[in-house]
């Protein structure tokens, strides 16, 4: 398999960084594995993948609607700090796993006042433009196991 494509097992390096060019994130070391086509990256970032082959190197500027998403101020809501059972200590940053009717999602606590929490379910870079510097390091075809499951399996990804 020369070219990224569907079904492909993919391996980059990458530095994301935002509008002001500082860095949000890097692999460092251990390039990130995904499985090309299962929706495991960014939209933005899999779409300009597509048809690259290994040593190929780029920048690209992924736009909210193909990154994170755009901000949703509905997704900040205020909870009673009573539903924060056996959690003495809150404090602004924390993540929580909560229960939703669309399944479990992580919220990031934004404030706290003595009765209540304010917590965003935005994914921390929503409304973000966010720009990847990738070099892509390696190609395989996807395993039956792979695609029967969704994600890259061994070194740099996913491990049951």
């Amino acid at each position: 398999m020369s070219t990224i494509q569907n079904d492909s097992v993919v391996t980059f390096h990458y530095t994301l960084t935002n509008a002001a060019g500082d860095v949000l994130d890097k692999s460092e070391g251990e390039p990130l594995v995904y499985l090309h086509g299962a929706h495991n990256i960014v939209p933005g970032l899999e779409n300009e993948l597509a048809g690259k082959t290994v040593g190929d190197k780029f920048k690209v500027t992924v736009e909210p609607e193909l990154g994170y998403g755009d901000y949703q101020a509905e997704l900040v809501q205020e909870v009673p700090r009573n539903m924060f059972q056996g959690v003495d200590d809150i404090q602004v940053g924390m993540q929580f796993q909560a229960q939703t009717d669309d399944g479990v999602q992580v919220v990031t606590v934004k404030d706290v006042t003595p009765e209540l929490v304010i917590v965003d379910a935005n994914h921390p870079l929503a409304g973000q433009a966010l720009t990847f510097d990738v070099e892509v390091v390696g190609i395989r075809a996807a395993s039956a196991e792979e695609l029967e499951h969704g994600h890259a399996h061994g070194a740099g990804g996913h491990h049951h």
